[in-house]
């Protein structure tokens, strides 16, 4: 792992029990389904984004590592079981440790761009420095960029995005907001699916969903 630059970290758990706010909408292999394909979409963009000195996946499930293989990722364990936040916590300290700066993104955004996650390398002040792109409703924090990685504490979930802003300032640290609409749409909930689906995007979930839409209206209707 170099010791310099910024590493972007993806943290995925199992993806046989993934999104299970999407129970009434997709059945579990669907499920899983979906979450590998938004996965792919997210490792394609950041593949692709320059200014990364290298990828990151935080996890142990096997198909999420074969996919970070083939995009050229590194994979660790350490924090794979402490959910989202001790993920990337757990990433934060290792990349801390190498003098590396960190870009933390989840897994379900697949509108993500190469050129959104270069928008926000180029936003990034010198260190301490801390840059966010929220979710859609400001609710959630879906990209982070931190120099130092352990800068400023996290804490992810459905209400992160204001409170990680307070955080940078208790910190000293005047944070940078980009509100990026690839970003901005995780895949989380019905709603969010319905959404999605109405865009008709050719990602590689939007492939997947458009497949798999008659089956889907006929057995849970997304909306």
């Amino acid at each position: 792992m170099s010791r310099a630059g910024i590493w972007a970290v993806v943290p995925v758990k199992d993806t046989a029990a993934a999104k299970q706010r999407l129970t009434p909408a997709l059945r579990p292999a669907q499920r899983r389904e979906l979450a590998l394909a938004m996965l792919e979409d997210v490792l394609a963009a950041l593949a692709e984004a320059k200014g990364l000195a290298g990828r990151l996946l935080v996890t142990t499930d096997p198909a999420a590592i074969r996919l970070a293989a083939r995009y050229g990722a590194a994979c660790i364990a350490e924090g794979a079981d402490a959910g989202h936040t001790g993920a990337v916590m757990a990433a934060a300290r290792r990349l801390a440790a190498d003098g590396a700066a960190m870009l933390t993104l989840p897994g379900d955004i697949p509108l993500v761009t190469a050129a959104e996650i270069e928008r926000l390398i180029a936003a990034h002040k010198p260190p301490p420095a801390f840059t966010i792109a929220p979710s859609h409703d400001e609710q959630g924090s879906n990209a982070i960029l931190m120099s130092p990685p352990d800068a400023v504490p996290l804490r992810f979930g459905d209400d992160s995005f204001f409170p990680h802003l307070a955080a940078a300032k208790a910190r000293g640290i005047a944070p940078t907001v980009l509100h990026l609409p690839g970003i901005a749409l995780d895949i989380d909930n019905p709603a969010d699916l319905a959404h999605f689906a109405r865009l008709g995007s050719r990602t590689r979930a939007g492939l997947w969903l458009a497949q798999n839409q008659t089956a889907l209206a006929a057995d849970r209707p997304l909306a």
